[in-house]
């Protein structure tokens, strides 16, 4: 989360002690609020959508619950994770001091109110929802835009760029639920998002991943170097870009699932260079591995289904959604809250409990409806994500809502 571009030498500035207090502290750096947020909205937006499936009564809002549970787990859920990266990542990259105070809860309550204005009993019409639901993440951009301005990088504004074709998906979406055209573009919407998230992970965990846990092991005294494969690095982060573009233009044919073939086999290929094997006693260090291994996993079922069309690998987007996508928020989540605010990096045992959890909750829900009918597997799979939540909460909440634990700013 942390780590700044490769040949940047530049430091975070904290915010001052005066704006972070010496209690409660969730507004004293960018990635408080939103994590706090990307820990409750994940298991809120799974838990209604079971809820009606199995019958019980759910109020009716501005999305059908379907939809209401598809587009919150990427804007409530996976865009709280992206706008606690980027208001982390930004200072790291730039050297400005971190977001806090004002900006930080007036960027906030904007997306409070989006995710408000969706909920299931707001009495609000799509039309009007929908507006108030695309603020954040323009106004996320737009807040960080002068700092990336002013450090004069181009190479700065990639992350931003990818935030707001991930916004551009949300617009489909909900252009579409608000009656803003009459084409159907939902699909495409979802599809865009989904993929660009996940281009996300491949960009910036292929960054951090052997980074982390090459300096572990330097420190531990078993140094190691990536295995050399010369253009895989490129290679996979270009598949998965042409991923995004043939879903976009060319979705559920031949062709995306050839793409995501390729794009599977050079993931994990980039994967097998950076000795996730010799991480399995830092449970902080392997479920990063772990999460990236989703990526080659959830692509190759996806090829799988429009190539051959078996029946197992169907629910292939749930890999994608609730493996790649939750798991890598997860695992950066946990190590970014505690390098942040002054704690050692090592993973409670509730917290590796979650990382078990939620790594067993995506194929579950991805694979179980094939093995068992009915809603078993998905009730199963549901209460493995929510429970892995509850444990994310229950650690890493009181940290994020307090101040830091050396007495640091920040």
């Amino acid at each position: 989360m942390s780590t700044a571009p490769a040949g940047s030498a530049t430091r975070p500035h904290l915010p001052s002690q005066a704006s972070t207090g010496r209690g409660f502290a969730l507004f004293a750096y960018g990635f408080r609020p939103f994590f706090l947020m990307a820990g409750l909205w994940a298991p809120l937006g799974v838990a209604l959508w079971v809820a009606a499936l199995a019958g019980l009564p759910v109020p009716e809002g501005p999305l059908p619950m379907l939809r209401w549970h598809a587009h919150e787990m990427l804007a409530g859920f996976v865009a709280a994770a992206l706008g606690g990266f980027v208001l982390t990542a930004v200072p790291n990259w730039t050297g400005r001091r971190g977001y806090a105070g004002a900006p930080l809860v007036g960027l906030f309550s904007i997306y409070l109110a989006g995710r408000l204005a969706l909920l299931p009993g707001s009495p609000l019409p799509a039309g009007v929802a929908a507006p108030i639901a695309l603020a954040f993440l323009p106004a996320l951009v737009l807040l960080v835009l002068p700092a990336l301005v002013k450090a004069r990088s181009a190479r700065l504004f990639g992350p931003p760029v990818l935030v707001l074709v991930f916004w551009a998906g949300d617009l489909l979406m909900l252009g579409e639920a608000a009656g803003w055209w009459a084409a159907e573009t939902w699909g495409f919407g979802q599809l865009l998002s989904l993929n660009t998230a996940l281009a996300l992970v491949v960009l910036i965990g292929g960054r951090i991943i052997p980074s982390f846990t090459l300096n572990a092991l330097r420190k531990s005294g078993r140094p190691a170097e990536p295995r050399p494969l010369p253009g895989v690095d490129r290679a996979a982060i270009l598949s998965l870009l042409g991923v995004v573009v043939v879903d976009l233009v060319a979705p559920g044919g031949a062709v995306a699932g050839v793409v995501a073939g390729v794009a599977a086999v050079l993931v994990a290929l980039r994967l097998s260079r950076w000795h996730g094997l010799r991480t399995l006693d830092q449970p902080i260090l392997w479920v990063l591995h772990l999460a990236y291994a989703f990526v080659p996993l959830a692509l190759a079922t996806k090829a799988v289904w429009l190539l051959a069309g078996a029946p197992w690998a169907m629910h292939w987007l749930h890999l994608q959604g609730a493996g790649a996508l939750a798991m890598m928020i997860l695992a950066v989540m946990t190590r970014a809250i505690l390098g942040h605010t002054g704690h050692a990096l090592v993973a409670a045992p509730p917290t590796v409990l979650a990382y078990v959890l939620l790594a067993l909750a995506a194929p579950m829900r991805a694979f179980g409806p094939s093995l068992v009918p009915g809603l078993l597997p998905l009730v199963l799979a549901a209460a493995l994500l929510v429970a892995a939540f509850l444990l994310f909460l229950w650690v890493y909440a009181p940290i994020l809502l307090r101040a830091r634990a050396d007495g640091k700013p920040g």
